[in-house]
């Protein structure tokens, strides 16, 4: 049974469903992107790593999946014979670390791995004002300046919308910034109760451009999931 919604599910962008349906829906792109751009090209699966201190509040707090606190046992080590053991004069807390993982893909040519198109699923950290969002507009902005394709898509309502010249306001939006186009890119602005588009994805000539169909995929990773069976509960 497909997602109830027209387009993009809401309920999807709950706190605790978000990265689960992130680390699901990047793979499920690639999925349908490598059969198209095969043999020509490789559509790779990379990943951003944010490392943030916890406060002291959180510190004991586990995050995502990829965070894992052990605690050991105290174990009395005897000293050596005739030594006596010292005491430190007092004990410290070290500052807890939690590691974010965000996927993303690229395109690469399959004869030189050279770079030609990269696919950014945003995430709440890329829109919240602080060092994540500035570590990826950053990224962003390299990409812009250079020859690479960019396509951005965005399917969270909440945060600020990145920085986008004459873009009309919406919920959700794809862009598709082709490198010998630029300033100028493609923008699909979407609302709530808008069907995901089938966008383009841009290669390299003489091939033809790929073709995404976000809502399909949606579906299909709302199926497989079985997001049915929990998300819908308060």
């Amino acid at each position: 049974m497909p997602s109830p919604f027209p387009g993009m599910n809401p309920f999807l962008e709950q706190r605790d469903v978000w990265q689960d349906f992130h680390d699901r829906f990047v793979p499920a792109l690639s999925d349908a992107l490598a059969p198209q751009v095969s043999p020509q090209f490789l559509v790779k699966i990379e990943e951003h790593l944010y490392i943030h201190e916890l406060s002291a509040e959180q510190r004991f707090r586990i995050g995502n999946a990829d965070v894992s606190v052990s605690r050991h046992p105290h174990v009395d080590v005897p000293s050596a014979k005739g030594q006596a053991v010292i005491d430190a004069p007092t004990r410290i807390v070290l500052p807890g670390i939690e590691f974010e993982k965000q996927l993303f893909l690229e395109i690469r040519d399959r004869q030189n791995r050279q770079l030609i198109t990269v696919i950014e699923l945003l995430s709440p950290s890329n829109k919240t004002p602080g060092p994540d969002r500035e570590q990826y507009l950053a990224k962003r902005g390299n990409l812009l300046r250079g020859l690479v394709h960019l396509v951005e898509i965005d399917l969270l309502r909440g945060g600020p919308r990145l920085p986008l010249e004459k873009a009309a306001e919406s919920e959700y939006y794809v862009m598709v910034s082709r490198a010998e186009e630029r300033p100028i890119a493609a923008f699909w602005p979407i609302t709530l109760r808008e069907r995901l588009p089938i966008i383009p994805i841009p290669l390299r000539g003489p091939w033809p451009d790929a073709r995404l169909d976000l809502q399909e995929i949606l579906h299909t990773v709302y199926d497989r999931a079985y997001y049915k069976d929990y998300i819908y509960e308060t």
